[in-house]
């Protein structure tokens, strides 16, 4: 397997990026994953907004929805959304990479173990097995969140496999 990049000199100046990425998630209970995300993960909560049907439809959206933003501890945004209408639930599928769309979301923290010690008591559950990989001069774990989301925890301190 070999590891192919891009410098950003070699992206068309067409689409050069204003603002830090953004990821939207549909959640059932904005409570819950809010509360996940801040509290678990480190993410600050920056805006929240109602977005009325004369929006939302326009845009592709459906109808009237209420938008967090979070601001992850290194950049970016994570939108969780809740939808004025039942929002369709998909199965999460296991390995992650055996569905189309967006699968994940990655956090690159310092120290992956102590997030892998509260990340169950926080409602999420472990897809790694075992919990902690090794890979390439990094461990790697991925979990669903309390909805069954991926996300996936990097760290680049190495070390050996580590049984969760």
């Amino acid at each position: 397997m070999t590891d192919e990049t891009t410098s950003p000199a070699e992206v068309p100046a067409r689409v050069r990026m204003t603002q830090p990425f953004e990821a939207g998630v549909v959640v059932r209970d904005l409570e819950v994953m809010e509360r996940f995300y801040s509290e678990v993960l480190g993410c600050v909560p920056v805006h929240r907004s109602h977005i009325p049907q004369a929006i939302a439809g326009p845009a592709g959206l459906g109808g009237q929805l209420l938008v967090v933003w979070l601001e992850v501890p290194s950049g970016g945004r994570i939108k969780l959304i809740r939808s004025g209408a039942s929002a369709a639930s998909f199965p999460s599928a296991v390995p992650l990479a055996g569905r189309c769309g967006l699968a994940y979301l990655t956090f690159h923290v310092d120290d992956i173990a102590p997030l892998v010690a509260v990340l169950p008591a926080a409602g999420a559950r472990p897809l790694s097995s075992p919990v902690v990989v090794s890979a390439r001069g990094r461990r790697i774990s991925f979990w669903g969140d309390p909805e069954g989301n991926g996300v996936e925890l990097v760290d680049r301190r190495g070390g050996g496999v580590e049984a969760g």
